[in-house]
């Protein structure tokens, strides 16, 4: 499976995250960076497909294009699929597995789309080889890709394996944890990049406060990573995933601290062993408290960032307001002059925060569609800081 120099890709990634990850493709060096609907297209060659891997923050998995075509029905699905030459792409014996992403009236039912592929593929081992290669779920040599949007089909190596999201410093959790790849995204978003105190007074598992300091001192995300499925790839080459891997050149010192707390004791201790498990903890202090209790800031460039309960799970409609216009009260008080960010799906509980945001983005949280609202805390009267 001989790759050109240069060649396509596809990095995916979470609705409203497509700009974020263009900047962070261009910075590493990609080429013909495109916007897509939820992705990112780019060229480069294979040590830009390793580091894609490595070090995207706000990607989900990196997809390299095989082949595009179109199909009615899933008969011409197979028959397209059963033409390709399969031994450029895998050997009879590499165990193989399909994920398929279906946006089309003529394809309902993703399962039998991956079916389908299944069976094109060891029909034409079958006639080459006589024999079957097998189909593995859980670590399968190679990970296909096919996309359907109507009549256009797209099938892609996946070159990650599990979702980027899957860090691999999770080791303890919380209900409702935010995704690791929308954390980063909401902070690069934020235009974060260490320059000051941050603080996320509801901190549940600790997610944002790692990955903020993990951009804060851009170590790459990868790191702790187990594998990727580029590695079971024929032309791997392991020499050059050593030298990227191994590379910490790019790592930057953080003069500031990063502030955690959350009114559950469960919560701080989960958030504890996940920043050692990140090996973070000395840039991050840790507090249970209520955020009603917060002290005033010193750092009034701080930022500020928070991800609320929404109310999804049994809390009245009475209790969420209440929480939200007290997230208000304390932001306005305890942490005048910095700069602060909430996400929340609860757009009710929104307005009881009582303060008017300066810019609104919308992303999604899982399924849940999202407010992502900015507010400048200003010292004083907004009016009074507005003429000054």
């Amino acid at each position: 499976m001989k790759q050109p120099a240069t060649f396509l890709m596809l990095a995916k990634t979470f609705k409203g995250l497509e700009e974020v990850l263009a900047q962070e493709l261009i910075e590493l060096g990609a080429n013909d960076v495109q916007l897509e609907r939820r992705a990112v297209s780019f060229r480069g060659d294979k040590a830009l497909l390793y580091r894609a891997n490595f070090c995207l923050r706000t990607a989900i998995r990196i997809l390299v294009p095989i082949v595009s075509f179109k199909a009615k029905d899933t008969d011409e699905l197979y028959q397209q699929l059963r033409r390709l030459d399969w031994s450029q792409y895998m050997k009879v014996d590499s165990t193989f597995a399909i994920d398929a992403t279906v946006y089309s009236d003529a394809f309902r039912n993703s399962r039998f789309v991956t079916y389908r592929a299944k069976d094109a593929i060891a029909d034409y081992w079958v006639e080459n080889a006589h024999k079957r290669p097998n189909v593995s779920t859980q670590t399968p040599d190679l990970l296909f890709n096919i996309h359907i949007a109507k009549e256009q089909v797209t099938l892609s190596l996946d070159s990650s394996g599990e979702s980027l999201h899957k860090r691999g410093y999770r080791v303890a959790t919380t209900e409702a944890p935010i995704n690791e790849v929308l954390a980063a995204g909401m902070l690069l978003l934020a235009g974060w990049k260490g320059q000051s105190d941050f603080y996320d007074p509801m901190c549940g598992s600790g997610t944002l406060l790692i990955e903020a300091a993990l951009i804060a001192r851009n170590i790459a995300p990868g790191v702790f990573r187990q594998s990727f499925a580029f590695e079971q790839w024929p032309d791997f080459d392991s020499d050059l995933w050593s030298d990227i891997y191994n590379d910490d050149s790019q790592e930057r010192e953080f003069e500031h601290t990063i502030y955690g707390s959350d009114a559950s004791f469960y919560a701080i201790q989960q958030a504890a062993k996940n920043i050692k498990s990140a090996g973070v903890q000395k840039d991050i202090e840790l507090k249970q408290i209520r955020i009603e209790e917060l002290k005033p800031i010193a750092d009034t460039n701080a930022l500020v960032m928070l991800n609320p309960p929404y109310g999804e799970r049994l809390k009245s409609n009475k209790e969420m307001e209440d929480l939200y216009s007290s997230i208000g009260t304390t932001l306005k008080h305890q942490f005048a002059g910095a700069t602060a960010w909430i996400i929340s799906s609860n757009e009710t509980a929104m307005k009881c925060i009582g303060l008017k945001p300066t810019a609104k983005l919308r992303l999604l949280n899982g399924e849940l569609d999202c407010q992502f609202n900015k507010y400048e805390l200003f010292n004083g009267k907004r009016a009074t800081h507005l003429h000054s």
